[in-house]
């Protein structure tokens, strides 16, 4: 009994780590956008937009504005689908589960790195769909790993959090790509290496990931991959041989269960609609922020390339932290669920009473943001990044704690596809 439960934590853990380790790495890539702009800009990218104009000083200058906003089109559609995405591959996810929706979401991905590697100054234009793919895969490797968090009970909400910190830091794949490319390694062994990863999405899809979905609540000693649920017969065999009082999954079958809202409700909810406002904005505004970066820094440092490649590096290195202040907020969630709740108050009550620090920290957050934003100083523009990267963190781990606790879990995946 003791080494099949030993067993199965290493199983679950390991699908954390791994789950953890393709978010971190593939999932948010698209937010890197300002380290791979810096390259696509050095190989020529759309130079043609690039026009001399006279100075006044009748000096000829080149004036690269319609470059500038060529790129900042490629990452506006590449982040809407991004977000747009999330519903319809909710609902694949829901109706078809894991195993066809992650195949789905390795074919975009693979296709967008393909497109990636084979660009060049003379077929700019591959830029849009190869962008969009990567954003529309890396969408449902996050979608589906989400779900793990049913394994870990008590702790679901850091576990989310954790995972929506990693898209942040996963935008530090183009910083990796553009080091390589200042040492000499070009576009496409880069990416025909992102391309052979794909390998490592098809053994974790067969091996650690179970191919419907996770059920709630979780079956007594339940395991996922190519042995999944076999081992939950002996588990539970085990359990009552040996006395244990804990429900079996029959039990916890004939348990009523209250009537849950369905998708149209709350969909109908204020509750929703706030929600979606409150992070629609918070969201718009760091998309803004990521897609003028390049040009802002240009300008700042009156277009020195050696000052822009530094902080564009400052900036997708302060990325990498998304991961560890994400918990923070998963953190709060879990503590604050942990407290008594008041007489007469419902456990949802509950939930969304102890939501409201995490959501209060949030919005303060990304008001500092926008006020650093706003000031054209170079030097404030680290504690800027600090900021952005903290808050955006604390936004997507936060959105998806809140959904996790405000609506029934059966409709997680297309509410959270939907807000975002």
């Amino acid at each position: 009994m003791l080494g099949f439960v030993n067993s199965l934590m290493v199983r679950r853990y390991l699908t954390l780590v791994t789950g953890l380790f393709e978010c971190l790495c593939f999932s948010g890539a698209v937010f890197g956008w300002a380290s791979l702009v810096f390259i696509l800009k050095t190989e020529g990218y759309f130079s043609s937009l690039c026009v001399s104009t006279t100075g006044v000083n009748a000096t000829q200058i080149l004036d690269c504005s319609g470059q500038d906003e060529q790129f900042s089109l490629v990452f506006t559609i590449a982040s809407f689908l991004f977000s747009f995405l999330m519903l319809p591959n909710g609902v694949l996810f829901d109706r078809f589960g894991t195993t066809v929706a992650r195949l789905f979401g390795i074919t975009l991905y693979t296709t967008g790195t393909l497109m990636m590697a084979f660009s060049t100054a003379a077929l700019s234009n591959l830029m849009f769909p190869a962008l969009a793919l990567m954003a529309s895969g890396g969408n449902m490797f996050l979608l589906t790993n989400l779900q793990l968090g049913i394994l870990f009970g008590s702790h679901r909400s850091t576990v989310i959090t954790l995972y929506n910190g990693s898209i942040g830091s996963s935008s530090a794949l183009f910083l990796v790509i553009k080091l390589l490319h200042e040492a000499g390694i070009f576009f496409l062994p880069s990416f025909l290496f992102l391309s052979a990863c794909s390998v490592l999405h098809l053994l974790r899809t067969f091996f650690l990931l179970p191919r419907g979905k996770i059920p709630h609540p979780l079956p007594d000693g339940y395991t996922c991959g190519i042995t999944c649920g076999k081992s939950k017969t002996l588990s539970l065999e085990q359990i009552t041989a040996e006395g244990n009082n804990q429900p079996t999954t029959e039990d916890v079958k004939d348990v009523p269960v209250g009537q849950e809202k369905s998708l149209r409700e709350c969909l109908k909810s204020r509750l929703f609609w706030w929600h979606l406002l409150w992070l629609s904005v918070m969201l718009l505004r760091h998309y803004l922020y990521i897609g003028t970066l390049n040009p802002m820094l240009h300008r700042l440092t009156d277009g020195d390339p050696s000052l822009v490649s530094w902080y564009t590096d400052a900036f997708a290195i302060t990325q990498l932290c998304g991961v560890l202040c994400a918990p923070w907020n998963g953190l709060i969630f879990d503590r604050n669920k942990g407290k008594p709740s008041t007489e007469g108050e419902s456990e949802q009550e509950a939930d969304l009473r102890a939501s409201v620090l995490s959501l209060f920290l949030t919005a303060l957050q990304c008001v500092l943001f926008s006020v650093c934003a706003c000031i054209p100083s170079l030097p404030l523009q680290y504690f800027t990044f600090v900021l952005e990267v903290i808050n955006r963190s604390f936004l997507f781990g936060g959105n998806a704690a809140f959904i996790n606790v405000a609506f029934p879990l059966c409709h997680f995946t297309k509410l959270y596809g939907l807000v975002l």
